[in-house]
């Protein structure tokens, strides 16, 4: 019997075309807008709530959807077509929303999830420290147990929604001796005292406001502690498998857009009396950047499917990882290119996708980081390369 279907189901279909409307009607005509004003627009993050997309990994009876990894596979790569910022609320949200579905309390659970998924509340996730990055064991954020709560000292750097989030998941060693067996997870509200947020001048993915967060002294809960204590970071290792092949998709539905706008303008352009179309200068390197987009979409689906079914896809993941935001990235690049010197300009869309995509060639990890965790799996722990 043979048993491999690449189709999506009638209702995924139908989501899919709704989202499709939704970024072409609402999110794609304002998406430069944003990026211009420095401004993180709350209340499209409230508008997915409505939409479903804020709760897609997030239960039924937390407020969510509980929708599969292909499902949100599918959000992610809609509403990068029109915003790809705004993606960052399937992404970041189906991370944290994986989180503390799998990790935290019920009391934590009620508490936020219903939240998250209405998108009244905009939650960060924070690891990445100035001299921690890929080596997210290396952290120093130190969380000490006194009496009935923890008290967190440290900073965390390039931060998503650093300063326009609620609260965020903060990582932070309860056992430095540990190592990265000393790492626990802590919910940490942006209004306590003794946080405090600074935001970056990057070159994209602006409407984000990515920064950094000081933690001095800053008191929590007991019930603020996510899970098991010196649990954290394995809790969110396995959640990095899922965003990844979400970024992958983020990518890869900026990159189309970029290629369908950019076949329409070859089709009525015309040089020496030809619409640019018809010279193979302009259709081959069209038709190279669809192939690999198209190898990386279907990978990245491949990779959400093993996730349903409990598999192992970190290699995967790896994969689409490294690829989506390279290979989308330089579909973008030739986009401007072949629109000419007007693409140049802040009046199209095609310098801001640029800008933002280059910025998840790091986040999330880089490249070298990424090829590290397919070279362990392909060639074998025993060979882990550094």
């Amino acid at each position: 019997m043979i048993k491999l279907d690449f189709s999506f189901s009638e209702e995924q279909e139908h989501f899919r075309k709704m989202l499709k409307d939704f970024a072409k009607q609402e999110l794609l005509p304002n998406y430069t807008k944003w990026d211009r004003e420095g401004v993180t627009p709350k209340h499209l993050w409230k508008k997915l709530g409505e939409l479903g997309v804020n709760g897609l990994r997030i239960p039924f009876d937390y407020g969510g959807s509980s929708a599969d990894c292909v499902t949100t596979g599918i959000a992610a790569e809609e509403i990068g077509r029109g915003d790809f910022n705004l993606t960052y609320a399937v992404m970041l949200n189906a991370l944290i929303g994986e989180i503390i579905t799998n990790h935290g309390s019920e009391d934590q659970k009620r508490e936020w999830l219903p939240m998250i998924s209405s998108g009244e509340k905009i939650v960060g996730i924070a690891i990445t420290e100035p001299s921690a990055g890929t080596d997210a064991g290396g952290i120093k954020t130190t969380a000490v147990h006194k009496e009935n709560v923890y008290i967190l000292n440290g900073e965390k750097s390039g931060i998503s929604v650093a300063t326009s989030g609620d609260a965020f998941i903060i990582f932070a060693k309860t056992n430095p001796d540990l190592g990265n067996r000393g790492i626990s997870a802590f919910i940490v509200p942006a209004n306590l005292p003794g946080v405090e947020t600074r935001g970056y001048e990057d070159l994209g993915n602006i409407p984000i406001s990515r920064g950094s967060i000081y933690l001095n002294d800053v008191e929590v809960s007991e019930e603020n502690l996510i899970g098991l204590e010196n649990n954290g970071f394995a809790q969110v290792m396995n959640g990095f498998d899922l965003s990844r092949l979400l970024i992958g998709l983020q990518c890869v539905g900026a990159a189309t857009q970029s290629l369908d706008e950019t076949i329409e303008h070859v089709k009525n352009r015309h040089s020496f009396g030809k619409p640019l179309a018809a010279y193979q200068g302009v259709s081959f390197p069209i038709v190279t950047h669809f192939a690999q987009l198209e190898m990386v979409k279907w990978q990245a689906y491949r990779g959400l499917w093993l996730r349903d079914q409990g598999l192992k896809h970190s290699k995967e993941s790896a994969l689409v990882k490294w690829l989506g935001p390279k290979y989308s990235q330089e579909a973008i690049h030739e986009c401007l290119l072949l629109n000419g010197h007007y693409a140049y300009t802040k009046e199209m869309p095609l310098e801001q996708r640029l800008r933002d995509v280059i910025g998840l060639e790091i986040g999330d990890g880089t490249a070298q980081a990424n090829q590290m965790v397919i070279a362990k799996d392909i060639i074998g722990k025993e060979f882990r390369s550094y």
